[in-house]
């Protein structure tokens, strides 16, 4: 399911140290990059699509999408990302209401991510963050984009810096996600974990697997 007033936004912005540095996302699974994976996964279900990223843009492939750089400086980190994406979410005409973020190193992502974590909002929440095998994914949420200033005073004023901190000042709600086969946040750090998610998309093409929920 699409929704048009959500804003998807991939955060790419990372030293990657655990990977000896570099693009992780740009390391191949299945004969894909991750980043593939990711936008293959993500695009169906909101209105845009873009990619959190810094430095020079010359090292991606081609990929479509438009890129928007942290709008603080020092590598703040993944809040800062989320920042980012709010604040081009906030200026685009039609305005957004949400974005949705995720990381690029992700590349079994529900493919129903977005409905499952806007279904879960109250009005009293203004963040659903995902969750799976009792472990909360604090980057994998759903914000309304009006918190764009008040998370930018929350990072240059307050110092806040763990997403964690700032979706609990937002009241944000957990939704858990099972478990089927393999952990859908499952995330790629080192090489063992690459060799496990080439191992594990052999399989779901040797199945003749699509892309489904949970997966």
């Amino acid at each position: 399911m699409t929704f048009p007033s959500i804003a998807g936004v991939i955060l790419a912005g990372g030293l990657s140290r655990r990977m000896g540095g570099g693009d992780k996302f740009l390391k191949t699974v299945g004969g894909k990059s991750l980043l593939t994976h990711v936008i293959q996964r993500i695009t169906p279900q909101v209105g845009i699509l873009a990619l959190n990223l810094n430095g020079d843009l010359g090292r991606l492939n081609n990929e479509g999408l438009p890129v928007i750089a942290d709008t603080l400086p020092n590598h703040c980190g993944p809040l800062a990302g989320i920042l980012a994406g709010m604040e081009w979410a906030a200026s685009l005409s039609p305005p957004m209401n949400f974005i949705l973020t995720v990381p690029s190193d992700t590349p079994f992502l529900p493919t129903d991510l977005s409905a499952r974590l806007f279904t879960s909002l109250e009005p009293q929440n203004s963040v659903a963050i995902a969750a799976s095998n009792e472990k909360i994914h604090a980057v994998v949420g759903l914000w309304r984009v009006n918190l764009a200033k008040s998370l930018r005073h929350a990072m240059t004023v307050d110092g806040i810096r763990k997403v964690t901190d700032w979706a609990e000042r937002c009241h944000s709600v957990i939704v858990s996600f099972p478990v089927i086969r393999r952990d859908p946040f499952f995330n790629i750090n080192t090489p063992a974990d690459l060799l496990y998610a080439e191992q594990e998309t052999g399989v779901d093409i040797h199945r003749g697997q699509k892309v489904r929920s949970g997966s």
